[in-house]
């Protein structure tokens, strides 16, 4: 039987120990193998992609120049991506995505895959790139290829290092690294490209330029290889996303094959006997010992635990100083059409020029959930200046028109946002939705006099609630509100911008364990929606009593 078939029936047989989303994409695989359509399974060309790496390349690293064996997960993958063509012979797939543990010998597979296309893929001047965002990081796959090229006595004899390149007379052919910040990305005539670690890919822009090179290519591919990842709502969540709708069937692309490998629920991390589901390499590739001590250490050390779990186990987290993890953020429940008649604004308005935000806190009698109305603004020429760049993603790498589209976002023809359009909006819940807005929590710093007079003139003269932006006065109700977040009773109706700000969040901590919140390092990553739903929250808690009375 072949790898292919062997590998994909263990897992459907539960003879593998497999994911949720391994055993959906064995499915798929084993239905078009036995019933082929357009596309069929053809094994003497799936038999020579993965013949040619075990006979040609060697490893790059620990047991010089010994033979490089693929393992049963990785010869299956291989042979499915390669296997499935035409009755003219074209490869099937022209895209994969490998999301999978760290020390499951991504790079060392992927480099072989480089060389496996630059010669042995019957392709004219096949151009082979090595992609990162930097390029000292694209040149580890290089570098990956080079050595397991110099320890074969065939492959350095026709493959020649040059000053930037790796290339093959034979087809003029090579292979090369590629890093966003590059000055020559224009005019690519990309045949292959692989992408190592997507996850710490904030920008799409390069992911999008490649995948257009391979347009005039006969049977090109882009090869993703990665880890999960602490950057949030980027390339790889969007990724993520569509390879998962293509795994449950709701999303038809016969073209693009993911496999995923994950623990399926973060309860897992500490059964060694689920650690496999997202670690296939585990007891070959990678120690039993070496997952054992970073699960201690993460059992020990909880600052150290989102790595773990993000690079190990492929869970979702955010960064080691955010304020929350990505378990609490998460919370797929919509408001749907429930009626709110009082509700507790909150708003966020530090700097016009970028984004704003407001939100509306409802809450339910009997029901312990608070339930969130938000609206957010932007200068609409942020959003114009990157279109006309040519960039897919807004200014802070997120996709402000698609939000503006949803009806999430609104723009101000202005350069900067008027804070009026805040007070427009609680009007508009007030006259459209018949929630009287009680109290509005506020960041006295940024709300001129009249404004406030505004404010008081709609909603009363005791509406406008100061909420001074220090540990004194946050630090409870912060610690207050991540237990809410983590039981699952804030419901912010699946917002992306919301789950983006509160993904963004960090914590600066005092000696005495107090908190307030910052937004880190990177200046675009907008925290703007915490702050709103932080102010809404500490008038909420403040006022408790008198909301809970009326509703």
């Amino acid at each position: 039987m072949l790898e292919f078939e062997k590998y994909f029936t263990d897992i459907t047989d539960e003879k593998i120990v497999a994911c949720e989303k391994m055993k959906q994409a064995a499915d798929m695989l084993l239905t078009r193998f036995y019933r082929p359509d357009e596309y069929h399974f053809d094994p003497q060309i799936a038999k020579r992609h993965t013949d040619f790496i075990e006979k040609f390349c060697k490893v790059p690293s620990g047991k010089l120049g010994a033979p490089l064996k693929l393992e049963l997960f990785q010869k299956a993958r291989l042979q499915a991506i390669f296997g499935f063509v035409d009755d003219n012979d074209i490869r099937q797939y022209n895209e994969c995505i490998i999301i999978e543990g760290r020390k499951n010998g991504k790079t060392t597979e992927t480099a072989a895959v480089e060389i496996d296309m630059l010669v042995n893929d019957q392709e004219g001047a096949p151009q082979i790139y090595n992609i990162a965002t930097i390029l000292d990081q694209a040149k580890l796959g290089f570098t990956a290829c080079q050595k397991m090229i110099r320890q074969s006595p065939l492959l350095s004899k026709h493959i020649k290092k040059r000053a930037s390149d790796l290339y093959f007379a034979y087809n003029f052919g090579f292979i090369k690294a590629l890093a966003s910040n590059s000055n020559s990305l224009d005019g690519l005539d990309v045949h292959a490209a692989v992408i190592d670690e997507l996850a710490a890919i904030k920008n799409r822009d390069i992911y999008d330029l490649i995948k257009q090179a391979m347009g005039a290519r006969r049977q090109p591919l882009l090869f993703c290889i990665t880890t999960n990842g602490f950057v949030r709502d980027g390339i790889f969540d969007a990724q993520y996303e569509y390879a998962s709708g293509i795994l449950s069937g709701e999303i038809k692309n016969k073209r693009f094959l993911p496999f995923i490998y994950e623990l399926d629920s973060i309860d897992e991390w500490r059964d060694e006997s689920c650690w496999i589901k997202a670690n296939p390499g585990l007891g070959t590739i990678k120690s039993y010992d070496y997952l054992r001590e970073m699960v201690q250490k993460a059992e020990d050390d909880f600052s150290f635990r989102p790595t773990v779990l993000v690079k190990d186990f492929n869970m979702k987290q955010t960064g080691e100083a955010a304020w929350l993890r990505w378990e609490d953020i998460l919370n797929e429940e919509k408001i749907g059409d429930q009626r709110f008649r009082y509700g507790i604004g909150g708003m966020d308005a530090a700097d016009s020029v970028d984004l704003n935000a407001a939100k509306c806190l409802c809450m339910k009698p009997d029901d312990p959930k608070i339930y969130v109305k938000s609206m957010y603004w932007i200068p609409q020429r942020v959003i114009d200046e990157f279109e006309g760049s040519g960039k897919r993603q807004g200014r802070d790498n997120v996709p402000y028109q698609k939000w503006k589209e949803m009806g999430l976002l609104r723009t101000v023809d202005d350069y900067r946002v008027d804070k009026r359009v805040m007070l427009d909006w609680f009007m508009e819940l007030q006259e459209q939705e018949d929630i009287y807005i009680m109290f509005i929590g506020y960041d006295p710093w940024h709300i001129d006099d009249s404004l406030l007079r505004d404010f008081k003139n709609a909603f009363g003269e005791n509406c406008m609630i100061p909420v001074r932006q220090g540990i004194a006065t946050l630090s409870a109700p912060m610690k207050d509100l991540k237990a809410e977040l983590g039981a699952h009773n804030i419901v912010y109706n699946n917002n992306p911008i919301d789950k983006w700000c509160l993904a963004n969040t960090q914590v600066k901590t005092d000696i005495n364990g107090n908190i307030q919140p910052i937004k880190g390092v990177d200046s675009r990553n907008r925290i703007d929606g915490t702050m709103a739903l932080i102010d809404g929250y500490v008038v909420l808690k403040n006022k408790y009593d008198e909301y809970t009375s009326l509703i």
